[in-house]
C-alpha cells in the first residue's frame, strides 16, 4: 500500500521553515484553494468563482445576449420560440413570469410603443427553461398564457417593419402564485405582479429584416 501524505505534511513541505505562523496560515489557505476548488463551481451550482450565489439569469442557445436573433425564430422563418434556460431562482420564489417585448416599435429612430410578443406566468420556480418551438401543452405544469399585441396567446416572433429592433426576454421571480387572470395583457399582469417581485433578469436579442 502506498502511503498518502497528510495535508499537514504537504503544507510543511511546501512552506519554508522559519515562516511566521500568520504567513503559514495564509500560504495554507492558498494551497487549499489550489487543490480544492470552490464546491459551488465544482458542483455546478449557481455560484460565481468565489462561491457566492449568483442572481437570476436567463440565456438562450439560439443567440448570445446582445446578439442577432436567427430568422427561424421570426416572422421571416418558422416563427417559433427560441430555447430558453434560466438559473439562480431565489429561495422563497413561488412562481416565474416571462415577458418578451420590443421597445423600438414601429421605428427605432422614432419609437412610439412597446410591442409585446409573449406573456407567460405561473411558471413553476423549479423549472429550468423552455424548449424551442414549445407548444401550449408542453409548457411546465401550472403555466398560464397572457395575450400579446397580436391579441392572441402564445409566442409571436420579431417582425419589425423597419430598422433593427431590440427584443427583451424578461424573467421575473415572484413570491406568490398568481390567480388565473384569463389571458391578461402585459399591463394587467404587471399590475398583478406589483410588490411581489423578488428578482428579475433579462436577455437581449436584436433583429432586422432583410430587404
Amino acid at each position: 500500500m502506498v502511503a498518502v501524505p497528510s495535508f499537514a505534511s504537504v503544507v510543511s513541505a511546501w512552506i519554508p521553515r522559519g515562516t511566521t505562523v500568520r504567513r503559514r496560515r495564509m500560504a495554507a489557505a492558498i494551497l487549499v484553494a489550489m487543490v480544492f476548488p470552490a464546491a459551488g463551481v465544482a458542483g455546478g451550482r449557481d455560484t460565481d468563482t468565489g462561491g457566492r450565489p449568483m442572481g437570476l439569469r436567463i440565456v438562450s442557445t439560439a443567440f448570445a445576449s446582445g446578439g442577432a436573433i436567427p430568422a427561424r425564430y421570426t416572422c421571416d422563418g418558422a416563427d417559433i420560440s427560441p430555447e430558453l434556460a434560466w438559473s439562480g431562482v431565489p429561495k422563497g420564489a413561488k412562481s416565474l413570469v416571462l415577458v418578451v417585448d420590443d421597445p423600438d416599435a414601429p421605428d427605432p429612430s422614432a419609437p412610439r410603443m412597446i410591442w409585446v410578443h409573449w406573456v407567460l406566468y405561473n411558471l413553476p420556480p423549479g423549472s429550468r427553461g423552455l424548449a424551442a418551438a414549445i407548444t401550449p401543452d408542453a409548457l411546465p405544469p401550472g403555466t398560464l398564457p397572457g395575450t400579446n399585441d397580436w391579441k392572441r396567446a402564445g409566442y409571436g416572433g420579431p417582425c419589425p417593419p423597419v430598422g433593427r429592433h431590440r427584443y427583451f426576454y424578461k424573467l421575473y421571480a415572484l413570491d406568490v402564485v398568481l390567480p388565473d387572470l384569463h389571458q391578461p395583457t402585459k399591463a394587467q399582469l404587471e399590475a398583478a405582479m406589483h410588490r411581489h417581485i423578488l428578482a428579475q433578469a433579462e436577455l437581449l436579442g436584436t433583429y432586422q429584416r432583410e430587404r
